[in-house]
């Protein structure tokens, strides 16, 4: 099976000796005094073939097919360029000489440089551009839309990546992965998660995404505990345009959506926004979803600085799937599909099941470019979020929900049938700032940021209908839980040009998190608590620009990051875990051939006090996380492209990894015959493997673009395969308790046609699982010990077989 899913990647390895050479373009690059531009990006459109300028400002791009095209150029400070080119057949050399002039802001660049990665910064990251999105958006969260990149496992509930989805990178779980749009924290507070399914059809609206794998650079909000995503929305579209986006699909899977914006009025204004509607019945039963999402920014451009304001809003009802597929079920047609939610009610599973939530998201963005050196930008947001989870419990303790028993005639009733909803009510707010300089010389590029940032969580439960209600009244609050937090943070960041071609970096931050909750005390009674915790997060590496074709990096980080709500609620200070650290070591080389590159990055990522289940029950008698005192990753990621011929292109990727804990103890439950509770029992496991840590993750592409006339229609046909190695779903590297390696391929035909009375006309076939495999992206297990036999309960999330999505996008 491995073999299928590295084909692409072991392709590209052994022709990167072997392209044929055609025009090379080359030149230099300057700013408008002579001095040359280290570092510039030069791309050629269409197409991905580009080269970044030398400690000299020359560059080179070699074997470009005979065609038109733009050469676009960029630099941090000055104005993009952009000049057309037309290269005939045969024709050899092209010789540039390119002047980029000072620019005065770029509003989009001003708001999310601060948080992002740049040319010359020594760590792994990868930049994905709107011209990425597009061919493959057709309604589905943005961690299906990105599985394809490196080191990257995505999963859904439901099977077809609409409803509740997730992320892993590098193993990573989606609560240690920092989310950032425009700069601003998108992690929940007290879980550290990114709930997608509350940002619908959010790819639509992105206008590019940077990932990081690692600890990154310093950013807003959650710890970045192995990798960041930063998603930018303000990018400035000058033209006017409207666009309408439809899909259709398997699953009854209906996408709608229509784009829209003013252009630049007078010079200064800018207006842009997008409604959608997604509807998918899942590939899983009872896994249905109803979303609905907004997207409207509005901007005033001065002279040399910006003002734009941006709101965006999801609305998500999601019938739950989240207990997952019986072991025994996965085999069996007519059962890979059964989802247990609602079943406690007696014949139909209740059919309001169902998660409904929404959030609304408010950013006021300010950008000044105060003189050539210096940039300063700052933001105020605002979140409100709203909703429940509904559920159908049979036979509930009347006393756990604070009710009387019923005391009927004949018998005393003690339990009860009813409906209850967990809500939660919460507003996040704050503000960022960043003040950048550039040194004359280019030389030196300093930031200094920040945010502060607060939280309100209103927890609650409501019993909205019981067969005996007891001595409680209509919507009857059972629990209250409130939570406040608040998130400091300061950073500096420098990066240096110590000679030519050698950049030096230093980053760091310090973060200081407070939580007041209600929890425990040593006597196990609901009292408030507050918890304070202060972090220093330092970063350092080197980046060196070897010549044209090579470059390297070497860093190391540190990163910090604190317990979730549920690691402060149900424990006392005594049980209480400790904060993370992660000690994070990354070397990078990357060499670009005339028509390929490749790119390699060794990581070591060692833990102390991760946080981790492990079955046992504190001491108010919960399952919460322990501390294990090492662990870690350790891995090689390989990433590269080729250009086989004019129009057939070959990308891929694999990471290969040890994640191991070096010392882990399980507490397991055990019961007698009768099922009745008699305590825990421990084992004790040495260099076990991470849960949901893949050794082997691989990905790979072959595209081939056709039919090109003028730059006014292409036909693209893509072939792509993903292989993910055996995952265990504890930490216990039992071979009965795993995800088995998987591998899947998807097809797509793009076809764009852009006639003079549209702006662009778009059809895009995607055919998933092509070859209808059969596989579990995600599971949960519960360990315990039954009438002195090892016993082991498991639910399985299957995705689902060949399905597809066709879609029509209509651009004016």
């Amino acid at each position: 099976m491995f073999y299928q899913s590295v084909f692409s990647t072991l392709l590209l390895l052994g022709l990167l000796g072997s392209l044929t050479a055609q025009t090379t373009i080359q030149g230099t690059v300057t700013d408008p005094a002579g001095v040359p531009l280290t570092g510039a990006n030069l791309l050629l459109l269409p197409g991905d073939q580009g080269a970044a300028s030398d400690a000299d400002g020359q560059f080179s791009i070699p074997n470009v097919a005979a065609g038109n095209y733009t050469l676009r150029v960029s630099y941090v400070g000055y104005e993009t360029l952009r000049r057309p080119l037309q290269i005939a057949d045969g024709q050899g050399e092209v010789s540039l000489q390119l002047t980029l002039e000072p620019r005065a802001f770029t509003a989009e660049e001003l708001t999310v440089r601060a948080t992002r990665a740049g040319a010359t910064t020594p760590m792994a990251f990868l930049n994905v551009d709107e011209e990425d999105i597009e061919p493959v958006n057709l309604a589905q969260d943005l961690p299906f839309l990105l599985r394809w990149t490196p080191s990257v496992v995505s999963t859904s509930d439901a099977g077809a990546g609409v409803g509740y989805t997730g992320i892993r990178i590098r193993g990573t779980d989606p609560t240690r992965i920092n989310v950032t749009v425009n700069g601003i924290p998108i992690n929940d507070a007290e879980s550290q998660g990114v709930f997608w399914v509350n940002m619908p059809d959010f790819a639509s609206s992105a206008s590019d995404i940077q990932i990081q794998r690692g600890v990154g650079t310093s950013t807003n909000g959650a710890g970045a505990f192995g990798a960041t995503i930063n998603i930018n929305t303000t990018e400035l579209r000058p033209e006017a345009y409207a666009t309408l986006n439809g899909s259709v699909g398997s699953f009854n899977t209906q996408w709608a959506n229509v784009e829209f914006g003013s252009g630049l009025l007078n010079g200064k204004f800018t207006l842009d926004g997008r409604l959608s509607s997604i509807t998918s019945d899942g590939f899983i039963d009872r896994a249905s979803s109803d979303l609905s999402s907004y997207y409207l920014s509005a901007a005033y451009l001065g002279e040399s600085s910006s003002l734009r304001f941006v709101t965006f809003s999801g609305r998500e009802r999601t019938y739950q799937a989240w207990y997952g597929v019986p072991k025994d079920f996965l085999e069996v047609d007519s059962l890979r599909t059964f989802n247990p939610s609602g079943t406690e009610k007696e014949g139909e599973p209740y059919e309001n099941e169902v998660d409904n939530y929404g959030q609304d998201h408010y950013q006021l963005i300010y950008n000044n470019q105060i003189s050539r050196n210096w940039s300063f930008n700052t933001a105020l947001h605002y979140t409100r979020g709203a909703g429940y989870f509904e559920q159908y419990k049979a036979g509930e303790s009347l006393a756990d929900y604070g009710l009387m028993p019923v005391d009927l005639v004949d018998t005393v009733i003690t339990q009860t049938d009813l409906i209850r909803r967990l809500w939660l009510d919460n507003d996040f707010y704050g503000g960022v700032y960043s003040l950048n300089y550039i040194s004359d010389d280019n030389r030196l590029d300093a930031t200094l940021g920040g945010g502060y940032h607060h939280y309100f969580g209103d927890h609650f439960g409501e019993v909205i209908w019981a067969e005996f209600a007891s001595n409680s009244e209509k919507d009857f609050q059972y629990y209250q839980n409130d939570a406040t937090k608040t998130d400091f943070n300061i950073y500096a960041k420098f990066n240096y040009e110590l000679l030519d071609g050698l950049h030096a970096y230093l980053d760091l931050q310090y973060r200081r998190v407070g939580y007041e909750f209600l929890g425990f005390d040593r006597q196990g009674n609901n009292v408030d608590r507050t918890e304070t915790l202060d972090f220093f997060n330092p970063k350092a590496g080197l980046f060196y620009l070897i010549n044209n074709r090579s470059e390297a990096f070497a860093s190391f980080a540190v990163a910090n990051r604190e317990p979730n709500r549920n690691d402060f609620v149900e424990s006392t200070a005594d049980s209480r875990p400790d904060p993370e650290r992660l000690y994070d070591t990354e070397i990078g080389y990357e060499y670009r051939w005339d028509r390929a590159a490749i790119h390699l990055t060794g990581y070591y990522m060692l833990y102390r006090d991760q946080l981790v289940l492990n079955g046992e029950v504190n001491d108010v008698g919960a399952f919460t996380r322990v501390n294990v005192d090492r662990s870690y990753r350790l891995g090689l990621e390989v990433a590269g492209g080729a250009q086989l011929a004019d129009g057939l292109r070959l990308d891929g990727n694999f990471t290969l990894s040890r994640n191991r804990i070096a010392s882990y103890t399980e507490f397991v439950d055990v019961y007698d015959e009768n099922f009745t509770y008699l305590g825990q029992e421990a084992f004790t496991y040495e260099e076990t493997d991470l849960s949901f840590s893949p050794d082997v993750i691989a990905a790979g592409g072959l595209s081939y673009e056709t039919l090109r006339l003028k730059d006014k229609t292409d036909l693209i046909f893509t072939l792509q395969t993903k292989y993910v190695g055996q995952q265990y779903i504890d930490n216990t590297s039992d071979e009965n308790n795993t995800l088995d390696a998987y591998t899947f391929s998807d097809f797509r035909i793009n076809f764009n046609w852009r006639p003079g009375f549209l702006r662009e006309l778009s059809l895009k076939l995607l055919v998933q699982n092509v070859f209808d495999a059969r596989y579990e992206t995600n599971a949960w297990s519960y360990r315990y010990q039954f009438d002195g036999s090892p016993a082991l309960d498991q639910g399985f999330f299957p995705q689902a077989g060949r399905n597809f999505l066709v879609g029509l996008s209509v651009g004016l």
